[in-house]
Order: structure tokens, then sequence, then C-alpha cells
């Protein structure tokens, strides 16, 4: 997941050396290059006659996910065509938050307090970045681009639920390339003809396969063997990757509230998984030491 949300990261620098601002053109080519490239990947690991298979048969929470996926894929590119990276990431920081509520009420999924803690100290780290950058925000069309960056984290923490609770034993990768699909049918009539030069065509087939269809494969695995709120905590890397590269490669350097959120959404993060490694190891060397016959692992 750490990887997945590294490579998400790359979009806004990414984005911002484009000559091409139109947010719908952008997602029909983004979109279609992805949908290719989980199809080759597919294609490569189970074969036509496998993948046929999968989607003739596929449980319906697959093609909800779809749903979700085109959603997400749709308005992130559209949002950081009329905002700020940092504003358009601050929208992520719901995702933790609205991922535990519906792990709790759909899974049943009873979180330790230490991650309570952690999406409580991640979300305070979001809304000081958002104070800091709201004063920033410039006319109608950036505060737009949050409201569209909103439907990102509340598709992403539904995605997560349907993920988690398809199970690792479901195949859902295809619900990547679907997604991606559905995205390009959204824009391709109302961002028609879809004209960007060559310079920007290299750009998003890079975009379209390393920033949307791996990281996309990486997250349907981890997502269907971790708690959603754990998946919303470990997807607000995103965030601070993203604003880093965009200083980095873009020029837009963060403010001091922006550096001051980020480390604290970086504290929860370490902290959240350290408490749980530390503890996993105490429980394990409590049980090698006192479990009797029979008696399982503590959870």
């Amino acid at each position: 997941m750490v990887g997945a949300t590294l490579l998400w990261s790359v979009a806004g620098v990414v984005t911002r050396h484009l000559h091409h601002q139109n947010g719908l053109d952008l997602v029909f080519w983004r979109s279609g290059f992805a949908a290719l490239g989980v199809l080759a990947w597919l294609l490569w690991r189970q074969g036509l006659r496998g993948l046929a298979r999968d989607v003739r048969y596929a449980s319906p929470l697959l093609w909800l996910s779809a749903v979700f996926w085109a959603v997400m894929f749709t308005a992130f590119m559209v949002a950081l065509t009329l905002t700020t990276v940092a504003q358009t990431l601050i929208a992520d920081s719901l995702s933790p938050l609205i991922a535990a509520l519906l792990g709790r009420l759909i899974l049943r999924h009873a979180l330790p307090a230490r991650t309570w803690l952690a999406i409580a100290l991640a979300i305070a780290g979001m809304g000081w970045i958002g104070w800091q950058n709201l004063h920033h925000a410039h006319g109608s069309t950036q505060l737009l681009g949050m409201l569209v960056a909103l439907a990102v984290p509340f598709s992403a923490a539904s995605n997560w639920v349907s993920l988690r609770r398809a199970g690792a034993a479901v195949p859902m990768q295809a619900a990547v390339m679907f997604g991606a699909l559905f995205s390009v049918l959204a824009v391709v009539f109302p961002a028609w003809p879809v004209a960007v030069d060559l310079h920007d065509v290299l750009w998003l087939a890079f975009l379209g396969v390393f920033q949307l269809a791996i990281p996309g494969l990486l997250a349907v695995w981890a997502a269907q063997r971790l708690a959603p709120a754990e998946v919303g905590l470990l997807g607000l890397l995103e965030v601070v990757f993203g604003i880093l590269w965009a200083w980095i490669g873009a020029g837009e350097q963060p403010a001091v509230g922006t550096l001051i959120g980020g480390g604290l959404i970086l504290f929860a993060l370490v902290g959240n998984e350290w408490w749980g490694w530390r503890r996993f190891r105490w429980e394990a060397r409590t049980c090698m030491n006192g479990c009797g016959e029979g008696e399982g692992r503590p959870l």
C-alpha cells in the first residue's frame, strides 16, 4: 500500500508539466492508458480465457468497485486542473475516517484505540494544511476544485470496504480496468475531440501505466487483506509524497503550516504502524511463553 501511494503521488507534479490543462481530456487519455495497462497484465497473468471466465462469473462487488475506481480516476484529475496539488490532496483527509465508519457498520471491524487516535491526528494534520491553504485559494475555480476532489475520499473509502468484503480469494483486479473504461466513457463525449500533443500523450501514458494501473493493482491486493481504515490511513502518504514532489518538481513551495500538518500526518501513520508492530511482537512473545495447548495466538 505504501508503494501504491508513492506511485499515485506523482500525478500532481507530472500534470503541472503538461501543455494541455483541460481536465476531461487528461482523464480520457490517462484512464485509457490505465485500462490498456491493466488489460496487458491480466492477459499475461491468466490469458484471454481466464480473464473472460473471471468477468463472466464476476462478483457484483467487482462492478461496484469499478464504479468507485471510475469516480476516483475522474474526479482527481479534474480537481488537479482546477486547484493546486496541495488543495486537491487535502480532500483525502476524510478517507480513513469514512473507511473506519463504513468498516464498522458493514464489516463489523472493531478498530483498536491506537488506530482511532491515528485517524484523529491525521485529520488534524490535514485540517491544519487545509486551513493554511484556504487562505491562498483565489476565486471560485479553486474552491470548485476542492469540492470536486471531495468525491475521491468518499469513493476511495467505499472501494476499500468493497474490496475487503470480497476477500483475498475473489479476483478483483479487473475492477481497476473496468473503472478506467467507465472513466473514459464518462468523459469522451464532453471532451471530444480530446486533442493533445505528442509530449502530453507520452506523459499521460506514463501516468496511465505507472500512476494508475500498477498502483491500482497493488491497492486491490492490499485492500483485500487490510482493514479499510488502515488502507485509508496509509493512503494519506499520497498527500505527503504529492506535496513533496510538487515542491521539488513544480515549484509549488508549501507553507510552513503545510509542512507542520504533513509532519503530524507522518507521525500518526508511523506511530500507528510502530505501535501495532510492538503489540504484535509482545503478544507473540506472551503466547510463546504462556499459551497452553490448543490456545491460539491472541488477537
